[in-house]
């Protein structure tokens, strides 16, 4: 099995430092938002892109 996939990570993350479930929800709309604005690439591909 591979490793799990951004969003997973985040929601892991965001449990470990017992944020709101509300908050979780909130962080992870905006990521998924972010990557569908950028033609649902993965955030370190348009960091790539950036520099």
């Amino acid at each position: 099995m591979g490793k799990p996939r951004l969003l997973e990570q985040v929601r892991a993350r965001i449990r470990v430092k017992h944020y709101s479930l509300r908050t979780e929800q909130a962080y992870v709309e905006w990521i998924r938002r972010f990557i569908l604005f950028h033609g649902k690439r993965h955030p370190m591909e348009i960091r790539a892109i950036q520099r």
